[in-house]
């Protein structure tokens, strides 16, 4: 412990006297002057913003990678451009679900507070946060006869409200389907995701 502190006191006196000589020099200098102030100025425009963007968590990562993954291999009657994907703001993930700046998405995201906001905006998938399995249900029931797919985040058990849930088990992330309520939300996803979301169900 003494060792770790006053190798600690050294690295920060060391610090301090070599910024104080730099300090010294570049004030001292005329040239530097205009310099000093410009390096302050561009301090002070990005102080709190990190150099490099952090690496978003394993649980991020891979509910955006199933997410897209859903809704890149589901095809709805008569659309033509990119499916627009409504996401509660109840959910953990909504900045996760909406962020289109660090790669491209297979869906428009549009964030939601509740079910008036999700009737306006002609959703064509539903991503739920901490909705019930009813006000699910009950939401799709208002959207019928329109396709639309349904993504829960809690509601692990997936025994009605979701075509596709979300399981969350330690530091991995898994996917069930209910059949019955995707095959009345008048979508058609690929046979091979609900293979896979029967295998991730059951491992």
């Amino acid at each position: 412990m003494t060792t770790s502190v006053n190798g600690d006191i050294l690295k920060n006196t060391s610090t301090h006297v070599l910024f104080q000589a730099v300090r010294r020099f570049l004030v001292s200098n005329p040239r530097w002057k205009i310099s000093c102030q410009l390096l302050g100025l561009l301090a002070l425009i990005f102080a709190g913003k990190p150099l490099f963007a952090a690496t978003p968590p394993a649980a991020d990562r891979s509910v955006r990678a199933i997410v897209s993954g859903i809704i890149s291999y589901t095809r709805w009657p008569d659309l033509s451009g990119t499916p627009r994907l409504c996401v509660f703001s109840s959910s953990r993930f909504t900045q996760t679900l909406s962020d289109a700046t660090s790669a491209p998405l297979p869906y428009q995201p549009v964030v939601v507070k509740n079910d008036q906001e999700a009737l306006t905006a002609r959703c064509n998938a539903l991503y739920f946060g901490s909705e019930s399995p009813s006000q699910q249900m009950a939401l799709a029931g208002k959207l019928h006869p329109r396709p639309v797919l349904t993504i829960a985040e809690q509601n692990p058990e997936c025994a009605a409200g979701s075509a596709f849930c979300l399981i969350f088990h330690s530091a991995t992330v898994k996917f069930s389907v209910n059949l019955d309520v995707l095959t009345r939300s008048g979508v058609r996803v690929n046979p091979e995701v609900l293979m896979l979301a029967r295998t991730k169900e059951h491992e």
